[in-house]
């Protein structure tokens, strides 16, 4: 990429930015990369190779790649919770599992009321300990992501797992095709995207949000952003309540009140991101057969 990779479109956005700090590629050779989730214990990132059924894992401390899990059941979205256990999203065996401290897998999420789940997309952890995913059908499309397969519950929800009981309940039921989501830094938002337009071009492209009541209901919903370029799929927010969405011509970085006020543009389609490092500064940046990373004058929320 030639020039600059960032467009300024609100001067605001001008003191988020390092200009001598340039995107790095850091890892390439996947084929569609996806989940990013940081570990400040160990400095070090893990996401997933959607299509190669496998986890990477990247050092920051001797940027070193290695295969994190093999097979990985077509993982997607990651997340860590607040002791620092690795959840996952798995299209392959449709389930959201969470990794033990000792390594043991323990499934938190296949089925609800009975009939399986379509392929659990992406996932947060709330700071009461509740798993909040999404649960649209790209991984029973086709065997591409996953396994071809009908869907069960015959629509796509926004789910919520009771961390006292396990007990799993619908929070949102009017999307197309659910996909990213993340909490405002004070958790009285939650923000969902709808990729719906993969399936139609008269199918949404934005990110809505919805208020998040004291017991855990979801009121509003309205749009809080559509999409100028392709998908807004993964994302993250910083600690003013920005939000720094994937799109297919990088990463848009969206003010409180809906406003695109810039850009980092990557030479490939970019499916999700998250915050890493010491300070929660570096954006790491999942990009269709690679990951970049960036160094920003802006920290991220923990991404539980």
């Amino acid at each position: 990429m030639s020039g600059s990779p960032y467009e300024v479109f609100d001067e605001s956005f001008r003191k988020l930015i390092n200009h001598t700090a340039h995107v790095q590629k850091l890892h390439t050779g996947c084929r569609w990369t996806e989940g990013p989730a940081y570990f400040p214990a160990g400095r070090y990132l893990i996401w997933s190779d959607i299509p190669n059924n496998r986890m990477l894992r990247y050092d920051e401390c001797n940027d070193a790649v290695s295969i994190f899990r093999n097979p990985s059941y077509y993982s997607n979205g990651n997340t860590i919770d607040r002791q620092g256990r690795l959840v996952t999203c798995e299209h392959g065996s449709r389930r959201v599992t969470r990794t033990e401290i000792n390594g043991k897998i323990t499934v938190i999420a296949d089925h609800y009321d009975g009939r399986r789940l379509n392929s659990p997309n992406d996932v947060v952890v709330k700071s009461d300990g509740s798993i909040w995913f999404t649960d649209p059908t790209y991984g029973i499309d086709s065997d591409y992501e996953g396994g071809r397969s009908e869907s069960e519950i015959g629509a796509c929800h926004v789910y919520r797992v009771n961390p006292a009981n396990g007990q799993i309940s619908v929070v949102a039921d009017d999307f197309i095709q659910p996909n990213g989501l993340a909490f405002s830094p004070d958790e009285t938002k939650l923000y969902i995207s709808d990729t719906g337009r993969t399936h139609s071009n008269s199918n949404p492209a934005h990110i809505r949000v919805f208020n998040v009541t004291d017991d855990n209901k979801l009121s509003g919903g309205e749009v809080f952003s559509e999409c100028s370029s392709g998908l807004f799929d993964g994302f993250r927010l910083d600690e003013a309540g920005r939000l720094w969405s994937s799109a297919y011509d990088g990463v848009h970085c969206i003010n409180s009140d809906g406003r695109l006020i810039g850009k980092i543009l990557i030479p490939e389609i970019v499916a999700n991101l998250c915050f890493g490092g010491l300070h929660r500064n570096r954006l790491y940046i999942c990009g269709t057969t690679s990951i970049y990373g960036v160094y920003l004058f802006d920290n991220g929320t923990p991404t539980f």
